[in-house]
């Protein structure tokens, strides 16, 4: 095959819509694969939807129609030849035209297409052929569906369960609302004669003897005419390369001349296996896949990356109800995620660095995987591939969420072939263990009133109990298959009756979400429940100061200007963070230490599940927390911001997260130390247990010795001197074994006596940025340095650091920028360090006094 991208000399052009005078009638480059919004913000005729109240100031776009087109030069078709002309992918509802000729329509982002255009091409190769995509608005499609078939429920206004395109496109409670549309993924011409690789699927297994096996699947397309200049037989070859000690392993079929599929094993003893990250290596393995014929005719070839490994799901149901445990090569996983939506909402922006940084982050944040939501994209092949390298793991959802979906045509077919083509192109990637059926469709049957308004109409529950869980069957049987997020393995059948046996988010069987916490109640509550499995949890926070100061005017810098209010997308978000501020933290009088606080109470409460859940393993085999990332400047659950800096959540999660834990833990009516270990060597040694006032004074001690297995968690039953307290305000229980510590206050954050000027703070500029000396007097809570005031993009080694009486920290800060005499003045000047220097002792009222 001979592959010609198509990706120069596009323009763009709106041919329809409410289109501002600034920009009818004019033609623009355009760049493909991309989006009208970021054609016409290269060209300077619409402003950055991320700032301000530019966001609305686009809404026209919704209901604008567009036309890419381009022309190339090309041969024409050569004898027996075929010409294909392939999209990897258009944003949404299109028509294509070669030459005058319509050749297909569109109404899926979430698929391919591929049109035969040996016939249209012209036969002069100087005459330039003329390549049209004209774009219509996908609202209107998605009305004229919901007419057709009627509207289902959903969670946000736009009909966005009726037409096959990223749902958040469309707005959701952390995302803008600009409706892209756009050419999003490359074009190509491809040449090919006799016969090519329709789809290759290589699924990988390792059998009981540690021998690893590749079947290759391989789908055949054949041009309609023989081609008849060799005379040998069709034959498909499949290669891995020589690595990681093994030597080159090939194995080569012969297809019969009707065959349209075959299957080429390669068998590989003493495979070396993929573990993810913090259970072993990660190794990968070049397969290469040639369609050939035995005369030397190379016709066409595929190259990926696999690994060896298993993943299984163990659900089998145990006195409690059903469990949910990832299983990789035989080893129980507790999983420590993040749920992922698309990194930028203009999708064409995300490049593979971006998304290596991001992964990066997340295992800096000791994660092992992540979740990709189902109301974003099936994600690209270098998110992959980059998850495969570092030993991240990835669930994947099919891409529903949040809404009833018609099981009607034309979605049923639409869902069908994007499951197919989606499933067989992620079979390489050894990172992706878990397929699930979509994202809080059945729990919304049950529960969001659904089912008066459907009135008996489909929903969508044959996708989860029927055409996925057949699809992977199928196509990928070597990765299991959830119904849904949450929900209760065994019972989604029964959803349908509206009274299961079980609920699909009951938290003694698979996944749960849990959101009252955030809604409706105080984080302290996760510890009313023990999921077998929290997939989504999770509380909102600000971004960084400076993310948030470049996309919200100074002007406008409070809670409830519009501006700040239109990058706070959730229901009375401000409120509830309010609401959950208040119990735990003091309550600010000023917006910069309300961004603080707000910031800071985010990291608490997730940081207090986390905990709670790691401390069940294995009852709970897992923690998802809602969410790693976010897709433009916005007050929201990430832990990193949309300009890529790392909020204190990120801080909260690398400890939380960690190897090693000490967390102190409600058991049996008492209070316990539970010691996790996620490590595969034992965790033995004696736990030293002090109760010490807030200036160091040790008012009891006991030590304890423990022995925790590999991958295990034990539980301690505190001494009663070390919970003997007598002033709760002026009193922490510390615990520390191997460098691990944990400090646990008798009441809340702001109840603690805590010494507003317990810190001594030193500056010290450095060849990679700055240094910040800090010793404590006395007890310091959650002594964090915010870096991006010191520079954009400045990051900090840790935060959220707590100091014991006497005890020093030096906080590493590195920046491109240099930090001279000048600068080091500026940012000591007390005004300044009382912003770069954050802790809850600072933020008390009568710190917070002293520093006006």
């Amino acid at each position: 095959m001979i592959s010609e991208t198509l990706h120069d000399g596009w323009t763009l052009r709106a041919t329809d819509g409410p289109v501002p005078d600034t920009v009818r009638g004019l033609t623009v480059p355009a760049e493909v694969p991309g989006s009208a919004h970021t054609d016409l913000l290269t060209a300077g005729l619409v402003p950055d939807p991320y700032l301000d109240l530019k966001e609305r100031e686009l809404e026209w776009m919704h209901r604008t129609s567009w036309r890419y087109e381009t022309t190339f030069l090309t041969r024409p078709a050569g004898l027996h030849e075929q010409i294909d002309l392939a999209f990897e992918g258009i944003d949404t509802i299109a028509t294509v035209t070669l030459n005058g000729t319509e050749i297909g329509r569109t109404a899926n982002q979430h698929r391919s297409y591929r049109f035969d255009v040996t016939g249209l091409l012209h036969p002069n190769v100087h005459e330039p052929n003329h390549l049209v995509v004209d774009l219509r608005p996908a609202i209107e499609y998605a009305e004229e569906q919901s007419e057709a078939l009627v509207l289902r429920p959903r969670a946000y206004d736009h009909p966005f369960n009726m037409v096959r395109k990223m749902a958040c496109s469309f707005g959701w409670d952390w995302g803008p609302d600009l409706q892209t549309a756009g050419v999003w993924k490359p074009v190509r011409l491809e040449r090919w004669h006799g016969a090519r690789l329709a789809g290759v699927r290589p699924l990988v297994t390792v059998d009981e003897h540690g021998t690893g096996h590749v079947h290759v699947h391989v789908d055949l397309a054949r041009t309609a005419v023989p081609h008849l200049e060799h005379h040998g037989d069709t034959v498909v070859t499949a290669a891995l390369a020589a690595a990681h000690g093994l030597g080159d392993h090939v194995a080569t079929v012969t297809v019969a001349p009707d065959a349209a599929s075959a299957v080429v094993h390669v068998e590989v003893p003493s495979a070396p296996l993929w573990w993810p990250v913090g259970y072993g290596e990660h190794p990968l393995f070049d397969l290469e896949v040639t369609l050939g014929t035995t005369d030397g005719d190379r016709l066409d070839s595929y190259a990926r990356r696999i690994g060896f490994r298993t993943v299984e799901l163990d659900t089998t149901p145990d006195e409690i109800g059903t469990p949910f445990t990832l299983v990789v090569n035989g080893q129980p996983v507790f999983v420590k995620g993040a749920n992922w939506i698309p990194d930028d909402h203009l999708l064409t922006r995300i490049t593979r660095e971006r998304l290596a940084r991001r992964v990066d982050q997340a295992l800096d944040a000791n994660m092992n995987l992540l979740r990709i939501w189902g109301g974003g994209i099936y994600e690209t092949e270098d998110f992959y591939d980059v998850c495969d390298e570092r030993g991240v793991m990835v669930w994947q959802d099919f891409l529903l969420a949040c809404a009833a979906y018609p099981e009607e045509e034309p979605i049923w077919s639409e869902l069908e072939a994007e499951a197919r083509e989606n499933v067989a192109r992620l079979t390489p990637h050894a990172s992706l263990v878990v397929w699930n059926g979509g994202n809080e469709n059945l729990w919304g049957f049950m529960d969001w009133g659904w089912q008066e308004d459907l009135a008996g109409r489909t929903w969508g529950q044959r996708y989860y109990t029927e055409l996925f869980p057949a699809i992977v069957a199928e196509l990928d049987p070597t990765r299991p298959y959830c119904d849904g997020s949450p929900c209760s393995p065994g019972f989604s059948a029964d959803v349908a009756q509206g009274a299961p046996a079980v609920h699909p988010n009951d938290e003694n069987h698979g996944t749960r979400h849990e959101w009252e916490v955030w809604n409706r109640q105080d984080y302290s509550t996760y510890l009313d429940f023990v999921p077998r499995f929290c997939s989504e949890f999770g509380f909102q926070g600000p971004p960084a100061w400076t993310t948030l100061t470049r996309s919200v005017p100074a002007d406008a810098l409070h809670k409830e200007s519009p501006e700040f209010l239109l990058h706070q997308k959730a229901e009375d978000g401000n409120g509830k963070l309010d609401r959950g501020l208040a119990p735990h933290l003091p309550v600010p009088d000023t917006f910069v230490d309300w961004h603080w606080m707000t910031q800071l109470n985010q990291a608490h409460a997730v940081a207090f599940g986390i905990e709670h859940f790691r401390s069940w393993w294995p009852r709970t085999a897992g923690a998802i927390v809602w969410q790693l990332n976010d897709c433009w400047p916005v007050t929201s659950w990430a832990a990193i911001d949309g300009d890529e800096r790392p909020k204190p959540l990120f801080y909260a999660l690398r400890h939380a997260y960690a190897d090693r834990l000490l967390t102190v833990q409600p058991r049996d009516g008492g209070t316990a130390l539970v010691l996790v270990n996620d490590s595969a060597e034992r965790w033995a040694g004696t736990v030293v247990l002090r109760r010490t006032g807030l200036d160091g004074s040790e008012l009891a001690r006991a030590e304890v010795v423990v022995d925790v297995e590999p991958r295990g968690t034990s539980t301690v039953a505190l001494p009663d001197e070390v919970t003997a307290v007598v002033d709760p305000a002026r009193e922490v229980l510390v615990a520390d074994l191997d460098g691990v510590r944990v400090v646990h206050r008798f009441v809340e954050p702001k109840d603690l006596a805590l010494d507003p000027e317990a810190l001594e703070v030193t500056l010290r500029a450095t060849a990679a940025g700055l240094a910040v000396d800090v010793s404590a007097s006395s007890l310091v809570l959650d002594v964090a340095v915010m870096a991006d005031r010191i520079a954009p993009d400045a990051v900090v080694d840790d935060a959220l650091v707590t100091l014991l009486a006497g005890e020093s920290r030096t906080f590493v800060v590195t920046t491109t920028e240099h930090v001279d005499e000048a600068r080091l003045a500026e940012l000591s000047a007390p005004g300044s360090l009382a912003l770069v220097l954050r802790s809850v002792n600072a933020s008390l009222p009568h710190a917070v006094d002293a520093r006006r």
